[in-house]
């Protein structure tokens, strides 16, 4: 199986964009996802600066998506979205159809990232005429309803990609949450996202974790880890373990952990006692309904 990381869902420096880059490019992180999937105003990268990192992940050996936007608004988002879905030297992770689109046309292949919605069989047929090479499955698919699905992209030629660590996206909106919490309009945000390194948690009136809002999205607030069921993930027919960020010293832990299991380095149980601690001593709390048909927002050990 392989390790993948996904685009990094919060607005950070560029600087710490290019640190946590650098240290990915010697991590067991087999494919790696860049660009800015939420906010088009979040512009501490140029793409020419994603173009650069690319280039360094490519030469450490890594496998190099470039990610589009998930919500379109303005002709100018489109034409940044046409200039990546058009290159033909890295992937294409299409988040809305529009990616889809002009990829296809450019007789492109394409990731068909978790926010399109994709349930049925039909639907896979029809994006792998599109030019669909590897489906990131929608994180409320869990393994019962994922089973048929399985068969059909394996018998398609589709790589299945599954979310095992990070906060789920649950929503997208025109609005920006983050600019309405700090009582500013969205065109003045002041790029609020800035200051909170991984959104902002939000609990209900009983004090319990709601939600993460990042911008325009809402993520879970427990952090999704099926990072010790990845056999189970296997013998599913999952053929890649997605990381979608957190903190960017944390993610780095994760991955590490996750490839010492994967590589078999350590006995089986001194790899579970490791998972164990990284993942305890993280300030997370942790979810796995959906793959197991459950609530999401549960965990069943």
């Amino acid at each position: 199986m392989k390790i993948s990381i996904a685009a990094v869902p919060y607005f950070w420096s560029k600087e710490a964009y290019q640190a946590f880059y650098q240290a990915i490019a010697t991590s067991p992180a087999d494919i790696v996802y860049l660009g800015e999937t939420v906010c088009s105003k979040r512009r501490s990268m140029k793409f020419q600066d994603w173009l650069d990192i690319a280039e360094m992940l490519k030469q450490a050996g890594k496998e190099v998506v470039l990610s589009t936007l998930t919500l379109l608004e303005a002709e100018s988002e489109l034409s940044y979205l046409t200039n990546i879905a058009r290159q033909k030297e890295f992937l294409v992770e299409a988040n809305d159809m529009a990616a889809v689109q002009v990829a296809s046309e450019n007789e492109n292949p394409f990731v068909a990232g978790c926010a399109i919605n994709l349930y049925n069989t039909r639907a896979l047929q029809k994006f792998k005429q599109l030019g669909m090479s590897r489906w990131s499955i929608p994180v409320e698919l869990g393994k019962t309803d994922l089973a048929p699905m399985i068969l059909e992209a394996k018998a398609l030629g589709i790589g299945l990609e599954y979310q095992v660590f990070g906060r789920m996206p649950l929503a997208y909106s025109a609005r920006c949450f983050t600019a309405r919490h700090h009582q500013l309009p969205k065109d003045n945000c002041q790029f609020k996202c800035l200051d909170d390194e991984q959104g902002i948690l939000i609990k209900t009136q009983e004090g319990d974790s709601f939600a993460q809002i990042n911008g325009i999205q809402t993520q879970s607030a427990k952090v999704s880890n099926l990072i010790e069921r990845w056999q189970e993930l296997q013998q599913a027919g999952i053929d890649i373990l997605r990381i979608v960020p957190v903190s960017a010293k944390d993610t780095l832990k994760v991955i590490q952990s996750l490839g010492a299991m994967l590589n078999s380095e350590q006995s089986e149980l001194n790899e579970s006692e490791t998972c164990d601690s990284t993942l305890t001593e993280m300030p997370y709390e942790y979810c796995n309904g959906y793959w197991l048909q459950v609530e999401g927002m549960k965990y069943v050990s």
